[in-house]
């Protein structure tokens, strides 16, 4: 093993690692401070049928390099064998082609800063791109715009706070690798589900320099965030690595210890086992990838202060042998880890492998992103028939997914839409994805999206078509807001964001992904409407238990913690349930009934509501309940009108027996008076 340091100039010494002691090499190297650059030749085995791939040619980063400097230049010396001929070997020197680790200063000033620990129950996540974000954002210094510290500038956080969003969780920023087919086509790995340095935040992201100083860039961005009370949740990729298949480039770990980096299948060790559609998967059976997984994530913790983790195709580090399987030693690390086990963890609960979809699989301890609430709450707007039970299941917390296992409502991360897919704008404006810029011939991506273009394929100018599409979104909104578990909101969907109907922009650095801050100006309302039902979230504990619903009579009463309702007033029966035609319900929640105490022991007690859901393509009168549900209801949301006109303010209370007029496709929300 060689250790191979570059001077200014970059030239190369390199240094023997005279020692080994528990499958590491070591030696000790006087002089050697922050921004020195450097890398690896392993000596050893080349074998590549047998799974072994040490080539001393290949310049290796070191995979617990901090910082990391430079990008990949696409040659044929990456490649450990000769194009054209893929059982050749290529003894061609890659260092002129691959990027540099580089030594950092540890030191970061800290003082002030505190570990938010901010209740799940209590959480609106806010899902973002660093870069995205802020390209085109008028308030952000050009300088700044793309990169950590635009992120935490204060027109963004002002942005954030105003939205009542506690959490970002920021898209890949570990150093990740552009890859060499996409750079053919003029395009590049926007969103960076390619990692090669899984302790090293992303050089791209960086405003003034990317000699080591990322990291002191990016740790004060946390510091801001944290000022601001907010706090930083990475979507991490320790499924697979940058380096692809076996005919991939040798830039790290497969040089260095190709088997226990990398699953490969025992019949043929020269291939890779692929349960995450990108060439190859990390082998969490082996210690040394456990050992880094956990080495980088505490590091992210302790050193970089981030508060969780959201876990990029998580069922694949659930694979011990081929099935998944919630016992795995990933698992059981995690759970025992006195600094991993205390953030966040959300888990995406799937991967491309056989039986790789494991949403209400996780054990306790982790969230999910629950696709299965995605699904249901689309069909519902869109009208599709038989989804009032499975709607009422996802809107009370997916108990049918969790509570079998003793966890709570807030393992549900509620979301709309995500990165992966169509924006809210685009849900509710085509029912076909477009994704030729893309340059696969629209192949890429989702098909089946749930979406619904409400009569006319992308924009128009059909002020019926963009009335109701305006409604959906809030709807969407009011929804997502309202339900029990944990919201997550995509980055721009307050702006109404539109792709103009890519739902696959991993390669499209360019406006198609970037949030376009001129809408906030034309969507001011749709932004102020999610602002108003973050903050009726906020204010008021039964729209964000910390317990199911448990459909009982609250001591005292004979009213139930919640009561699911016909548009004539009447509880639903098993018949309504069950009607694939019905489109329009109900939902009474009781304040009075949170079984939770507050911080000094006091039982929480809080407001009632009744919620109007109407799915239908017409009006429904819904008929206000029985007197004893209460006597008098004052109208707070109407997604028909998000303003709530001062005309309706002084109309808006309504009394038992009497009739709501509920506007096709939209959601009613009620607050009892007394």
């Amino acid at each position: 093993m060689e250790l191979c340091l570059f001077d200014e100039n970059g030239r190369e010494s390199r240094v023997d690692l005279p020692e080994r002691e528990a499958l590491i090499w070591h030696g000790y190297v006087p002089r050697v401070g922050p921004g020195q650059r450097y890398g690896f030749r392993v000596h050893g085995p080349y074998d590549p049928e047998a799974g072994l791939r040490c080539n001393p040619a290949k310049l290796l980063l070191d995979p617990y390099a901090k910082a990391i400097e430079g990008g990949t230049t696409w040659n044929e010396a990456l490649f450990a064998y000769r194009f054209g001929e893929p059982r050749s070997r290529n003894d061609t020197d890659s260092a002129p082609y691959v990027p540099r680790s580089v030594v950092v200063n540890p030191f970061f000033d800290w003082t002030g800063d505190r570990v938010l620990r901010i209740p799940y129950h209590e959480t609106v996540i806010y899902e973002a791109h660093v870069k995205g974000m802020t390209m085109s954002h008028p308030d952000v210094p050009d300088d700044l715009r793309g990169t950590y510290m635009g992120l935490a500038h204060p027109a963004m956080i002002e942005h954030l706070t105003s939205l009542g969003v506690t959490a970002v969780e920021l898209m890949p920023v570990h150093q990740f690798v552009h890859d060499h087919v996409l750079e053919e086509r003029g395009l590049s790995n926007y969103w960076g589900y390619n990692t090669i340095g899984f302790f090293a935040p992303h050089n791209g992201y960086a405003s003034f320099g990317t000699r080591g100083e990322q990291v002191q860039e990016f740790k004060t961005m946390v510091k801001l965030l944290h000022r601001a009370g907010i706090e930083v949740i990475l979507d991490v990729v320790y499924n697979h690595t940058a380096e692809g298949s076996h005919l991939g480039p040798t830039l790290s770990f497969r040089g260095i210890d190709n088997h226990n980096y990398y699953r490969l299948v025992p019949e043929q060790p020269e291939f890779y086992y692929d349960t995450t559609g990108t060439g190859n998967s990390l082998n969490v059976r082996a210690h040394e990838s456990l050992r880094l997984i956990m080495d980088s994530l505490r590091y992210w913790v302790t050193e970089m202060h981030v508060d969780g983790f959201r876990f990029d195709l998580a069922a694949a580090l659930a694979r011990e042998f081929h099935a998944v399987d919630r016992l795995a030693a990933f698992f059981d690390l995690v759970n025992q880890d006195p600094v991993v086990s205390q953030v966040k963890l959300i888990a995406e609960p799937w991967d491309v492998g056989e039986g790789g979809y494991q949403v209400g699989g996780f054990p306790p301890l982790w969230t999910e992103w629950n696709g299965k609430y995605r699904d249901t709450v689309r069909d519902f707007w869109r009208g599709e028939p038989a989804s009032l039970g499975e709607f009422a299941s996802r809107f009370t917390g997916s108990s049918d997914l969790y509570e079998k296992d003793n966890r709570l409502p807030i393992a549900s991360i509620n979301f709309v839409t995500a990165h992966d897919g169509f924006t809210l704008g685009d849900l509710v404006s085509y029912d076909e994805k477009h994704n030729e810029a893309n340059g696969e011939d629209n192949r890429d991506g989702e098909s089946h999206n749930r979406s619904w273009n409400h009569g006319v394929e992308g924009p128009t100018e059909d002020g019926g078509v963009h009335a109701l599409r305006e409604r959906q979104k809030r709807n969407f909104l009011a929804t997502l807001l309202l339900s029990q578990g944990v919201p997550m909101l995509s980055h721009g969907d307050e702006l109404g964001r539109t792709q103009l109907g890519n739902n696959n922009v991993y390669c499209q650095d360019n406006e198609i992904a970037w949030v376009d801050w001129a809408a906030a100006r034309e969507n001011s309302v749709l932004t102020d409407f999610v602002a108003q039902i973050a903050a009726l979230r906020r204010k008021h504990p039964v729209f964000r238990r910390r317990r199911f619903f448990q459909g009982r009579a609250i001591r005292g009463s004979s009213i139930e913690d919640i009561a699911w309702l016909r548009p004539d007033g009447q509880p639903m029966t098993d018949d309504d349930w069950n009607s694939g035609f019905a489109r329009s319900l109900a939902v009474y929640l009781n304040g009075q009934g949170i079984p939770e105490r507050d911080e000094l022991g006091r039982r929480v007690v809080g407001d009632s509501f009744l919620l109007l859901f109407n799915a239908h393509h017409q009006p429904v009168r819904f008929t206000l309940p029985a007197e004893a549900y209460g006597r008098m209801w004052e109208i707070c949301v109407d997604t028909a009108d998000p303003l709530l006109a001062r005309a309706r303010r002084r109309e808006r209370d309504a009394k038992p027996g009497g009739r709501l007029r509920i506007t096709a496709r939209s959601l009613m929300v009620l607050r009892k008076c007394y």
